[in-house]
């Protein structure tokens, strides 16, 4: 008798250390004691730290599929924090993109209803497109941003999700991004510290939603 395939595999990529961190502490974490990233959850779960920015991003993405079993069948889902656009948002916030948009184009994401719905239990979520940029965002940049219907910005983002729809329609791609900082709290004003603190402890508590979702995708009506 044959044995049963393997799960699909779901990817979870962010940027900086401190996000590394808050992922890696999340509850449903397991150790991967061969993996230097660090595992993450169920054994067909990954944790990826890509480095800052959109060429890094990028690199990191297709190192990382290059040796997928299936081609198009890993789940890849970008989080890690972000500067929230929209008036009213608030460190700790969640956002969850409809789509992410750069200068090379905008990747459309894959079962956004039921990600903010799993993510609405860990705080107020908005839905809406996610810009990339390459630089931190402040004042008229950041309402700029804003004016061209994007909810939230953040630098990796949208280069990973583009990398990884390169050449394949089938593999289910999102982003999910923790407010660090918003139009009512930016980065270089007092509170940053407590800001910060806000959104650390959010994504650190999100792994089981993110499970949730590409649970979903698994299901055979799905």
């Amino acid at each position: 008798m044959a044995s049963p395939a393997a799960p699909d595999p779901l990817l979870l990529t962010c940027a900086l250390g401190i996000e590394h961190l808050a992922l890696r502490r999340g509850p449903g974490r397991r150790p991967g004691p061969d993996d230097p990233n660090g595992g993450t959850g169920p054994d067909n779960v990954r944790l990826l730290r890509t480095g800052m920015g959109a060429q890094a991003a990028r690199r990191a993405m297709t190192r990382a599929l290059v040796q997928e079993a299936v081609h198009g069948g890993t789940a890849v889902l970008a989080t890690g924090f972000c500067a929230g656009l929209v008036s009213g948002m608030r460190p700790g916030d969640l956002v969850v993109a409809a789509e992410t948009r750069d200068p090379h184009g905008h990747t459309p994401c894959t079962g956004t209803e039921l990600l903010a719905t799993a993510l609405s239990g860990y705080g107020t979520v908005h839905v809406g497109p996610l810009a990339g940029t390459d630089h931190v965002v402040r004042g008229r940049a950041r309402a700029a941003l804003h004016e061209t219907g994007a909810i939230a910005a953040d630098m990796e983002s949208a280069a990973t999700l583009d990398a990884a729809a390169a050449g394949t329609a089938r593999r289910p791609v999102a982003a999910v991004r923790v407010v660090v900082d918003a139009p009512g709290h930016e980065l270089i004003r007092i509170g940053t510290l407590r800001g910060g603190i806000s959104a650390f402890r959010v994504l650190r508590g999100v792994l089981p939603a993110f499970l949730e979702w590409h649970r979903s995708l698994l299901l055979p009506w799905r």
